[in-house]
């Protein structure tokens, strides 16, 4: 028996006798279709009726599907033990004779996204608003200070210095997207002097860390009634690299102005969210690694997402993807490039 999800297909009897033959649990009730996940298939699913949610790749898989959810499990693997928040792996499946595909099973947060709905708690209260945000600087200050080798996530380091190679990596990036025709990288602003630029106050190689790669107020759970974060969700971009990386992200996403992307949904259309200035003190103030250079990873922030939203603006010219989600992304690479070359110019700073 298989569920249609809309996003993708679990045949139910598979999985049944996985779940089984790991003692998981004996019987599979209900299956609902969870929102988010734009990437994968989400599925709260009763195991002896126990909620719990599943994740796997998309109806039809990418190429690299298997790669990112076996990366995912690794990761909430190694997470366990930590005070960062985050769902609890129950368990991952790499063999993909059973369902076809990389999956794994997780505990069903209690928790809010921001960017998709609010409590009544959350409208009602701007304190609670502003506590929730500070809190997600904590959290990241927490994942900072993981250690990847102890956690055994050091496995997602690549060999050689981070921060070096992440320019001309991104530049590099750029260039593929002549592939694409009818794209003109006339049409992306200030990719050069934003280069130079972080290329000539490039920071030490830090001591590496655990990183999520797309750290952003969608990506969280928010607790329904209390100042806290009930878990960091989409661990598929996780590395070890530089963590303050993710800072700079948090800024150039931060739903405040100059704002860059629609990020934080009902939740900052109600205002009462801390500064930038005031999120950087709640992570350093919380344990996070110094911040006397996030300008810097800000810059690299906008630079390195711009590009990658460019590449949606290249396929959709190439017929590839909705000219109209091109067209949207485009704007946001815009937005974010201008704002790396106002911090390059020393127009605009996260520091008050």
């Amino acid at each position: 028996m298989s569920t249609g999800t809309g996003a993708g297909v679990v045949d139910l009897d598979d999985l049944g006798r996985w779940v089984r033959a790991e003692g998981i649990a004996e019987e599979i009730g209900e299956v609902t279709p969870l929102a988010g996940g734009t990437q994968n298939v989400v599925l709260k699913i009763e195991l002896d009726g126990r909620p719990v949610v599943l994740r796997r790749p998309p109806e039809h898989p990418r190429p690299t599907s298997d790669r990112t959810l076996t990366r995912e499990i690794t990761v909430l693997r190694g997470l366990a033990g930590t005070d960062v928040p985050h769902p609890r792996l129950i368990a991952g499946c790499t063999d993909t004779s059973v369902l076809g595909v990389v999956f794994y099973l997780m505990e069903l947060v209690d928790g809010v996204n921001p960017g998709e709905e609010v409590t009544e708690a959350q409208r009602a209260d701007p304190a609670l608003r502003r506590g929730q945000a500070l809190a997600v600087a904590r959290a990241l200050a927490r994942l900072s200070a993981v250690d990847p080798v102890a956690q055994g996530l050091d496995v997602l380091r690549k060999p050689g210095g981070f921060l070096a190679k992440q320019v001309p990596q991104w530049l590099g990036q750029l260039e593929s997207y002549r592939e694409f025709a009818g794209w003109d990288p006339a049409g992306l602003p200030d990719v050069e002097p934003i280069a130079r630029w972080l290329t000539a106050h490039l920071p030490p190689e830090p001591e590496p860390g655990v990183m999520h790669g797309d750290f952003h107020l969608n990506n969280i759970l928010l607790a329904r009634e209390e100042p806290a974060v009930a878990a960091v969700v989409d661990w598929e971009m996780c590395t070890v690299g530089d963590p303050l990386l993710d800072l700079g992200w948090l800024m150039v996403t931060w739903p405040q102005p100059p704002r860059t992307l629609e990020v934080g949904g009902p939740f900052a259309q109600l205002g009462g969210l801390p500064t930038r200035a005031e999120l950087v003190a709640e992570y350093a103030a919380a344990g996070g690694r110094p911040t006397r250079d996030v300008d810097w990873y800000t810059a690299l922030a906008g630079f390195k997402l711009g590009i990658v939203l460019e590449g949606t603006h290249a396929r959709a010219g190439a017929g590839k993807a909705p000219k109209e989600i091109g067209d949207r992304l485009h704007r946001h690479a815009g937005a974010l490039l201008t704002l790396a070359r106002s911090i390059a110019d020393g127009e605009w700073s996260v520091h008050p």
